[in-house]
């Protein structure tokens, strides 16, 4: 079944007559056709799909190989969404409960058919992987952990971090990489012990601490990865820190299968920090989705999240952490594939300790 068609299954059970999808990503999801948002709408009622936009797509929707989806031009989305309701006779239309409120205020002025919210129908959809969806994120994470490779040859002490971004940037995109899914994170130092540092014009030092997260879109799907290593020599503390969270991110893994709750997957791992007295400086979720979006769902899974339970062919990050003011900080990810069995691990970039000379 095409994912149109399933989204056509939920609709009698969601009672309403047609759903309104905005998202760029899950208009993309749902067609294959690529909109930023903003850039139009996609309608899907019982029996069609229509893609609402403009001009701008026209060449390309003519270009677009579609049995499901009718192509509309306009350059009013939401008047031509309104008259095209009325045509159809939808009088109960299910909409993303994400989108703004300025849209919302629009939609209720012009709409004669009645409004309803739906809160991430399309995102559940896309939480589940099909064997080429998992493809894809195989093959970017294999590219990024290349290009962590890559960065390990030419790093030195007396580059600034956006430097090694930059020639990270441009090297991902030579080898295959369309652009980057978020600001890649080079932490060196006492910017380490920040958790979503990015870059700075800081100078990379001997006896940095460095953390490399990044992400990057690899036919239309990104991994997550992040790394620390060492330049030139490491701070005991940090040496001790780096094998307690490797060993958090191991017990994760390791019992990461389906049917395990999200919070009682976290405990593997954040019992063992906590153990080691650096439970306070574990202060963020052990990880989340990744697949269209470097955020999926779950957009999270930590000590609370008693109502998170994974699935087969989710694909998930594992990154536990710790981070020390003014020493710096550690964090370790991988991008996993859970199943009935043991879980697979696709980021195939080395999780051991890495001094660089």
């Amino acid at each position: 079944m095409s994912r149109i068609k399933k989204l056509q299954s939920k609709l009698q059970k969601m009672y309403i007559d047609a759903f309104l999808v905005t998202r760029g990503v899950n208009i993309e999801y749902l067609t294959g056709f690529s909109l930023p948002d903003g850039d139009g709408l996609l309608l899907v009622t019982q029996e069609q799909a229509v893609l609402i936009t403009d001009q701008r797509y026209e060449i390309a929707l003519k270009e677009f190989d579609s049995t499901e989806v009718i192509g509309l031009m306009t350059g009013d989305y939401y008047g031509s969404l309104n008259e095209l309701c009325q045509r159809l006779e939808i009088t109960v239309l299910g909409f993303e409960k994400s989108i703004s409120y300025q849209v919302y205020d629009l939609l209720d002025e012009i709409m004669t058919a009645d409004l309803v919210p739906f809160k991430g129908t399309v995102e559940r959809m896309r939480q589940i992987k099909s064997q080429d969806e998992i493809k894809k994120l195989r093959q970017s994470a294999t590219l990024m952990s290349q290009g962590y490779e890559y960065v390990l040859s030419f790093i030195h002490a007396g580059m600034t971090e956006r430097a090694v971004a930059n020639r990270l940037d441009f090297w991902m995109k030579e080898h295959g990489a369309t652009q980057s899914s978020f600001p890649t994170i080079v932490a060196s130092g006492s910017n380490a012990a920040k958790p979503h540092a990015t870059f700075s014009d800081k100078i990379i030092s001997d006896g940095d601490i460095v953390i490399l997260d990044f992400g990057y879109y690899v036919n239309g799907y990104t991994a997550d990865m992040t790394r620390t290593f060492a330049i030139g020599s490491i701070n005991p503390e940090l040496q001790d820190v780096y094998e307690i969270v490797n060993e958090a991110r191991r017990q994760v893994i390791d019992h990461a299968t389906s049917g395990i709750r999200g919070d009682q997957l976290d405990q593997f791992g954040r019992s063992l920090i906590e153990e080691a007295g650096y439970g306070d400086e574990f202060n963020h979720g052990m990880g989340h989705g990744v697949g269209l979006s470097f955020h999926e769902l779950p957009a999270t899974y930590g000590p609370a999240t008693h109502d998170v339970k994974l699935q087969t062919n989710e694909v998930i990050t594992v990154e536990p952490g710790i981070y020390i003011p003014e020493l710096g900080g550690v964090r370790i990810e991988d991008d996993i594939v859970i199943s009935h069995g043991k879980a697979e691990i696709i980021t195939p970039a080395s999780a051991d300790l890495m001094i660089i000379d």
